[in-house]
Order: C-alpha cells, then structure tokens, then sequence
C-alpha cells in the first residue's frame, strides 16, 4: 500500500476528525517532550534520544497540516502563512539555531500559536473564546525574544503557553468542530474567491 492510498482516508475525513487527530499528535508530541526531558538525563539511550525526537518532530509537523486544513475555511492565506512559519520555526529548531541566544523556531512558533488564535476567533464552527488560550500560549512563546525576559519568566512561561495549548487541545478532542457550520464556511470562502475571479 502506498503513500497516497494512506493519505487518501485522511484527506477525506471529517474536520472533527482531522481536528482530534492534532490533538492526539500534540498530547504525543508533549509526552515525548517531557520524557526526553526528565528522562534524558542518562536514562535514555543516544538512540531512544533521538527516536523521541524524531516522533516529536514528524507529531508536531502532522499537528500543523491538520490544524491548516481545519483552519483554512477561516483564513486560507493566514491558515498557510501560520503553517509554513511554525514549519520554518521547527526546522530552527531542529539545528538549533540561536543567533545572539535569540530562540528563533521558538519565537516563530509563539506567531504560529496567534495566528491559530485569530483563525479560532475568525471561525464560524469552534468558540471564538478557544482563542484566548491560544494567545496567551503564543505570548508566552514570544518571550523566547529577549534572552533576558525568558531566564526571568521561566518556566513559568513555559508552563502556561503549554497549558493554554492543551485545553484547546483538549476541546478538540472531546468536542471537535462544527461540521456544518465549517462547510457553510468553505462554501462561502469559495463564493468569495469566485466573486473575486469574476471581478
């Protein structure tokens, strides 16, 4: 079975699916994070290091597709553009680049985080009160900005960006989204670009 015979389901899921499924990888990606931290310290071997990094990795790039197509009724320019800078962000990441000690992918994926908040906000089929959880997380990734700020507010920053994240998490995946309202939002997204065209 190939890629796209796997792919295929996937793509024609329900939103609500789609939607759980991010949130399902994120709840990954955050265990594997907190394993390979209180765990790294001796108790993971080189190879059970890097293995949990790779899944934490490959998790959070699925976590920012799904969220683009759940999102992208909303916004689609802001739906790619929160997209392809978490991406960037997580590239960063991954080489660890830190210019002046600036964490760069961190920062970009505070911007990621208020953008998902304002697609939220812009959405006809979630709460638009789902938002502010996720500006508060994107605020606190923000703080990766200024070497100085972060020693001061760590890890408390840390520690609300992520709580925030996963209580939008959490209602996506007890409740998912508003199936036919996300549709009437497609529809009308598309009415628009055609109106658009047309003009």
């Amino acid at each position: 079975m190939g890629a796209a015979a796997i792919m295929k389901p996937i793509a024609q899921a329900s939103p609500s699916f789609k939607a759980r499924m991010a949130s399902v990888l994120f709840f990954l990606v955050m265990l594997t994070a907190t394993l390979t931290e209180f765990l790294g310290q001796g108790r993971l071997s080189f190879a059970g290091g890097i293995a949990a990094g790779i899944i934490e990795a490959l998790s959070m790039v699925a976590v920012t597709l799904l969220l683009y197509v759940v999102l992208k009724p909303a916004n689609r320019e802001l739906s790619l553009l929160a997209a392809s800078l978490n991406l960037v962000g997580l590239t960063l990441e991954a080489f660890q680049w830190q210019p002046l000690g600036v964490g760069v992918g961190m920062v970009l994926h505070g911007v990621y985080w208020l953008l998902i908040g304002y697609l939220i906000f812009r959405s006809t089929f979630l709460p638009r009160i789902l938002g502010v959880p996720m500006t508060v997380a994107g605020l606190g990734w923000l703080t990766f900005l200024s070497p100085p700020l972060l020693d001061r507010l760590s890890p408390c920053n840390l520690i609300v960006s992520l709580l925030a994240e996963a209580l939008v998490m959490l209602w996506f995946l007890v409740m998912g989204v508003n199936v036919p309202r996300w549709k009437e939002q497609v529809n009308a997204a598309a009415d628009r670009r055609f109106a658009l065209h047309r003009a």
